[in-house]
């Protein structure tokens, strides 16, 4: 529901005396600090006899969305999301042909530190098949920066920058612009630290926002950021308290970013490619461009019923009769009925009916011999979690839950009855507890000159109305709605827990619950979730409960299905008529964060009880 917004800026400046002192690093794109172009051909005596090597090219930008993609794109280059991309990287370390792995990045905006570290670890994995990675940006961010740092050098030009300066989250809170409309939130909650709601109901942070938040940014910061970091740069010998020492010193130009041994050389693009071959010690190199990327779909427009085909019927990859797992994604917030694209919160909605018949999908599937769960949702509609809850219950295959950026609350909910759950090191997670909230509308048609008056049959006959706030009578019923869903949620994650063998008490439970996130490697010391993994190796997991070997390589049935164009158009999920609006509306200053606050509240206003985590989280 309601997601509080949370923007979350985080930055590393490396800087020591002893080090800002030291000359710039020596590499083949430049020299005495400067960059540039050396076109003749390299010494004899500096590159061997190999003939030239093929470098697979991977673009990383934008928020590398997880959902599922159509097979085929109606018009221009199939879709492709971070599963895809990886599976590319994975091709390249097994391809033979190629003699390294070139990462052109871009700004990633929107991805968290779940799928960062799932980027990370795919280029690690690469290079331990022995060959080198080299990752190229005009300029870094925080995000771009550690991806870059997974990569055995990485570099940008003489005019690029490293945009690192410290950590910053910031919440905005939205009552006083609600009074200015004449509007109101009314609220009901279980958990302290539930607080999804408080930009409505109040002008400041609470104590125990407060402290979650600074917890998350903490663990993110010592580990996801100065671990990295000291992690990655060995040669330095940073320790940690030197990382921190010397973060407030940022942003850093390309240069002085070098000649700290933050960033490995300067090079524009062309002389960062015409030295790849004296790095890798050949004459030359065939840089194959978005290596493995799927191509285009070819349409003859000569043919009057191409085009029409091409709508309604999208390329289905056929499945074989081999052994296979199931992998489900559960991407963007929980509401009842189908998923869909949601157009005031951009990005997909997780829809009840989808996924609980993509469950069943996958269990009468004979060739799929266990189920892995993709989740990166903050929850929402408490009903829709528990009814996809009880369809991974009832399945009869191995169910392993697998965490990306996200699976709070409602995220959290429909993990609990997994086999295992495996979480990324800074997955938000957690967040056990639920909240009541209507947007009350009365006070602003009123200030309009509109009057409103009732004619009622049944003393809480308001609970789902808009105009007016709730009675006495009707928040007393609705505070024992809330605390048995509470109650509900406690119970069945308890029972999951346990059922994975998770020593964790009632009473201990309820300590940890409250409403509050935690990270995924804090969440993994008090319990709710098993183990710190990636989906690959949440897969393996899955191929164990099965009996099957977790190192065999296994077709996967990736589900849901997404639907052609003209599918989508039937379903009114194409050319929605405000999409572009709230698109460019999102781009003004503040009013972003307010429209993805809201848009989720207005789309589940008819789900009385919502499972929500309690704020948004965003790296820039």
């Amino acid at each position: 529901m309601i997601r509080v917004f949370l923007t979350a800026v985080f930055a590393c400046c490396l800087t020591l005396p002893s080090v800002a002192d030291e000359p710039m690093k020596s590499n083949p794109f430049v020299s005495g600090g400067k960059s540039k172009s050396d076109k003749s051909s390299p010494p004899q005596d500096e590159i061997t006899d190999t003939p030239a090597a093929t470098i697979a090219h991977i673009k990383l930008s934008g928020d590398l969305s997880e959902a599922p993609v159509p097979d085929e794109a109606l018009f221009g280059p199939p879709q492709e999301n971070l599963l895809i991309k990886l599976n590319r990287i994975k091709k390249a370390a097994k391809d033979a042909k190629v003699a390294a792995l070139y990462v052109e990045l871009g700004s990633l905006e929107g991805v968290g530190f779940g799928k960062l570290n799932e980027v990370r670890q795919a280029i690690l994995d690469f290079r331990k098949s022995g060959k080198k990675a080299f990752a190229y940006a005009e300029s870094l961010g925080m995000k771009e920066f550690l991806v870059g740092l997974a990569c055995d050098e990485l570099f940008i030009p003489e005019s690029g920058s490293l945009e690192l300066y410290g950590m910053r989250a910031e919440v905005t809170f939205y009552k006083n612009t609600l009074e200015l409309l004449k509007l109101k939130a009314d609220v009901l909650k279980m958990g302290a630290y539930k607080s999804a709601v408080e930009p409505f109901i109040s002008d400041k942070m609470s104590p125990e926002n407060r402290e979650q938040i600074t917890a998350l940014l903490d663990d993110n910061y010592k580990q996801g950021l100065i671990g990295t970091v000291t992690a990655s740069r060995p040669s330095r010998k940073w320790t940690a308290k030197q990382v921190e020492s010397i973060i407030d010193q940022g942003p850093f130009p390309a240069k002085k970013a070098v000649k700290l041994g933050l960033i490995d050389g300067l090079a524009y693009e062309d002389e960062f490619e015409a030295g790849l071959a004296k790095k890798l010690g050949v004459e030359s190199v065939k840089i194959e461009r978005n290596y493995a990327k799927p191509k285009a779909a070819e349409i003859d427009f000569s043919n009057p019923f191409a085009l029409l085909s091409a709508l309604g019927n999208s390329k289905k990859t056929r499945t074989s009769k081999n052994p296979k797992i199931a992998v489900i994604y559960a991407i963007g917030g929980i509401a009842s009925g189908k998923s869909s694209v949601d157009p005031m919160m951009g990005g997909s909605t997780v829809g009840s009916d989808t996924i609980v018949a993509a469950i069943r999908k996958a269990e009468k599937d004979d060739t799929v011999k266990a189920i892995v769960l993709r989740i990166d949702s903050p929850g929402g509609s408490a009903l829709a979690s528990d009814v996809m809850w009880r369809a991974i219950i009832q399945c009869k295959k191995p169910v392993v839950a697998s965490m990306g950026d996200v699976a709070a609350s409602g995220g959290y909910y429909i993990a609990m009855p997994a086999k295992k759950i495996y979480a990324e090191p800074g997955t938000i997670t957690g967040s056990i507890g639920v909240f009541g909230m209507k947007l009350v509308t009365g006070g602003l048609a009123e200030w309009g000159g509109m009057k409103t008056e009732v004619i009622s049959r049944g003393k809480n006959s308001g609970v789902a109305s808009s105009t007016f706030p709730w009675s006495a009578s009707e928040r007393q019923a609705l505070t024992e709605y809330i605390e048995e869903t509470y109650d509900q949620f406690i119970d069945k994650t308890l029972a999951g827990r346990q059922a994975a063998g998770v020593k964790l008490t009632r009473e201990g439970l309820l300590k940890i619950a409250g409403g509050r996130v935690w990270t995924g490697r804090q969440a993994q010391k008090i319990g709710l979730v098993d183990e710190l993994g990636t989906l690959r190796d949440a897969i393996a997991g899955a191929k164990r409960f099965a009996g099957l070997d977790p190192q065999e390589e296994m077709e996967l049935l990736i589900l849901p299905k997404s639907a052609s164009f003209f599918e989508k158009l039937l379903e009114g999920e194409e050319s929605l008529p405000f999409t572009g609006l709230t698109a460019e509306l999102a781009k003004v200053p503040g009013v972003g964060p307010a429209l993805k606050s809201a848009g989720f509240l207005l789309r589940t206003q008819k789900d009385p009880i919502k499972a929500l985590m309690p704020l948004r989280v965003e790296f820039k």
